[in-house]
C-alpha cells in the first residue's frame, strides 16, 4: 500500500467513473472499501487525514455487544453486535482476541442480578461465545484482580468480551481494500460534489494536500462516511441540509500496568452518575474509561475536558486499592462518537442510537452515520447494498464474514512488538537480518524499534510524524512524553526514506509537540521542549 502508486492509479483512471467513491477514512469508510473491493466494484477512498485520525483511533479498544445497550434493552443491537464481534475475532486473530472481565460487587443482590443480565449475553452470541459467565467468590476476585479494592467486597462475575488495536486494524482492512484493488488515499480532500444538470451527485471535487493538485472525479455512487464530519458532506449536497450527527466525546487515561496487576479486565456498570467505567490491559498498560459528554462542537483533535478527567480518576479511585492520581497519567486522548442525532435534543446521548443509518439524499449522495468499531462489517454491507441500488451496479453479493483481514495469523510467530503485524512479522524480521541497526528501540519505556518506523513509510502510508507515533505505533497513546522523545529520532528515520531536508524534519517535530501536549496532562515540560525546538 504506497501511496505513490495510489496517486498513479487515480491519474490513470483519467474520466472513466468509479463504481464508488467513499468519503472518508476511519473505520466505516475503509470496511465499506473493502467490502466493495471484494465485491469486484471500481473503489476509490479519500480521507482528508491518515486512515483512523478520528475517532477510530481512540477507542475503549473493545470489540463488544454492549452490555450497557442490554441494560437498556436493545436486544437486537447487542445480538448483532455480539455476532459481528465472533466474526471479527475469527477474521483478524492477530489482532482482535478474548478479554476477560470481571464485574466486582459490593452488596449482596448485584451478584444475582448482573450473573442473569450476563447469561442473557451470553445466549445472545450463539455460537460465537467466547466463555460462559459466571460468579466467583471474593477471594477470587481478589486472587485475579490483586489491586481490587478489598473492604465490602462480595464476589465477582467473569464475562467475555473482546479486544484489539483499533488504529492497527484500520490499517490491516485498508490493506486488504488495497489487495483486493481498491484505491486509497490519505491527505486528499474533498471539497466538493460533481453533479448532473438533473442535480445527481455524479462524482467529486478533491485536492492532495501533500501536493496541491486537484481533481475532477466521476462515479456511479458516492458515499459519506465520515463519522462526526457528515454533516459538511451533506451541506457540500445541500447547505440547508439539517444536522445528522449529534457528537458524544468520551475521554480515556492511560496508566502503568501495576495499577491493575492483571491480565483480567475489570468492569463498572454503573458509577455514580449512571456510567460505565473499564480498567482494561492493553499494551501493558491499563485504559482506564470512558466519558459519554454531549456537545456541540466537534474538532480533528478533540481535548479532554477537566471534568471527565476528574470523573474516571475519582471513580477510579473507588475501586482500585492504590487511587491514582494527574501525576500517574501516562497519556489522556478524546474521541467523538458521531451518533445519530434525535428528532428533539434530549442533552443526554444515553438516548442517542448507537445503531447505524444510512440515508440517501434526493441527489443520490449516500450517507451512513451511528454504529460503532464492533459492527463495522455489518455497516459496510449494508452501505454497499445500498450503493448497488443507488448507483445502478451489477448486483455481487457480499464476501466479508469469512475473509481474512491482512496480516492474519491464528498465533503470534513473533515476539512483541512485531507480533500486532500476524503474518508481515516475517517480513520486518528479514529486514532486520539485512539492516541489522533497525533493531534498536526507540525508547527505554516503550518496545518500539526503528524497523517498524520504515515498514510504516514503506508499506502503510505513514506521511508524518503523528501517524506513526500516534497510529502505526500506538507510542503518542501509551505515553504521550516518551513519544515526545522519540519525535526527532523518528523524523530523522522518515527524512531518509522520503527524501525529505532537514527543515521537513523540524517542522514535523514541532507540528507532533503541538498535537502531544493535549496527551499530557502535566504540560510544563511540553512548553519547554518547544521553546529549544523551535
Amino acid at each position: 500500500m504506497k501511496r505513490t502508486e495510489s496517486v498513479k492509479q487515480l491519474k490513470a483512471a483519467g474520466d472513466q467513473p468509479w463504481d464508488l467513491i467513499i468519503i472518508g477514512g476511519g473505520a466505516t469508510g475503509l470496511g465499506i472499501a473493502m467490502d466493495a473491493a471484494t465485491r469486484n466494484y471500481k473503489t476509490l477512498l479519500l480521507e482528508q487525514a491518515d486512515f483512523a485520525k478520528g475517532t477510530s483511533s481512540r477507542s475503549t479498544k473493545l470489540v463488544h455487544g454492549g452490555v450497557r445497550y442490554l441494560a437498556q434493552g436493545d436486544i437486537a443491537l447487542v445480538r448483532e453486535a455480539l455476532y459481528e464481534r465472533g466474526l471479527l475475532l475469527k477474521n483478524a486473530p492477530h489482532l482482535a482476541h478474548n478479554q476477560q472481565f470481571i464485574i466486582p460487587h459490593y452488596s449482596w443482590w448485584q451478584g444475582p442480578f448482573y450473573t442473569i443480565g450476563l447469561k442473557i449475553y451470553d445466549l445472545l452470541s450463539g455460537k460465537l461465545s467466547l466463555g460462559r459467565s459466571h460468579h466467583i467468590s471474593s477471594a477470587e476476585v481478589i486472587n485475579r484482580l490483586p489491586t481490587i479494592r478489598k473492604k465490602g467486597l462480595k464476589g465477582g462475575i467473569v464475562y467475555h468480551d473482546g479486544q484489539f488495536d483499533d488504529a492497527r486494524l484500520a490499517i490491516d482492512i485498508a490493506r486488504t481494500a488495497a489487495e483486493n484493488g481498491a484505491v486509497l488515499m490519505n491527505y486528499c480532500k474533498v471539497n466538493g460534489l460533481l453533479k448532473t444538470t438533473a442535480g445527481k451527485v455524479n462524482g467529486v471535487r478533491a485536492q492532495d494536500l501533500e501536493t496541491g493538485e486537484t481533481f475532477s472525479l466521476s462515479a456511479k455512487a458516492v458515499i459519506n462516511a465520515t463519522g462526526v464530519f457528515v454533516d459538511e458532506v451533506l451541506q457540500l449536497d445541500n447547505p440547508s441540509a439539517p444536522n445528522m450527527v449529534k457528537p458524544s466525546q468520551g475521554v480515556h487515561l492511560v496508566l502503568d500496568a501495576s495499577f491493575l496487576d492483571s491480565k483480567s479486565a475489570i468492569m463498572i456498570p454503573k458509577t455514580d452518575d449512571g456510567r460505565v467505567l473499564f480498567a482494561v490491559p492493553w499494551h501493558n498498560k491499563v485504559l482506564l474509561g470512558t466519558t459519554d459528554t454531549p456537545l456541540d462542537e466537534h474538532s480533528p483533535e478533540p481535548i479532554a475536558l477537566e471534568e471527565e478527567i476528574s470523573f474516571i480518576l475519582n471513580t477510579a479511585g473507588k475501586y482500585l486499592s492504590r487511587p491514582p492520581a494527574r501525576k500517574d497519567v501516562l497519556s489522556v486522548f478524546a474521541g467523538l462518537r458521531p451518533l445519530a442525532a434525535p428528532q428533539k435534543n434530549t442533552g443526554s446521548t444515553k438516548e442517542i442510537s448507537r445503531s447505524h443509518k444510512i440515508l440517501v439524499a434526493p441527489s443520490g449522495l449516500i450517507t451512513i452515520t451511528g454504529g460503532k468499531w464492533t459492527t463495522f462489517r455489518r455497516m459496510a454491507e449494508d452501505t454497499v447494498e445500498q450503493a448497488i441500488k443507488t448507483g445502478g451496479l451489477t448486483p455481487a453479493a457480499c464476501k466479508t464474514k469469512a475473509l481474512r483481514i491482512h496480516g492474519y495469523q491464528q498465533r503470534p510467530s513473533a515476539p512483541a512488538p512485531l507480533d500486532i503485524y500476524g503474518s508481515d512479522a516475517g517480513h520486518l524480521q528479514a529486514s532486520i537480518s539485512m539492516r541489522p541497526e533497525l533493531a534498536a528501540t526507540l525508547h527505554p519505556r516503550l518496545p518500539y524499534i526503528k524497523a517498524q518506523v520504515v515498514w510504516a513509510v514503506q508499506y502503510e502510508m505513514a506521511q508524518t510524524v503523528e501517524d506513526i507515533l500516534a497510529r502505526r505505533l500506538r507510542a503518542l497513546f501509551l505515553d504521550a512524553q516518551a513519544a515526545i522523545d522519540m519525535a526527532p529520532a523518528v523524523a530523522a528515520i522518515m527524512a531518509e526514506e522520503m527524501n525529505k531536508d532537514a527543515a521537513w524534519q523540524e517542522q514535523q517535530v514541532n507540528n507532533f509537540i503541538q498535537v502531544a501536549q493535549h496527551y499530557l496532562l502535566n504540560n510544563e515540560s511540553i512548553h519547554q521542549q518547544l521553546k529549544v525546538t523551535v
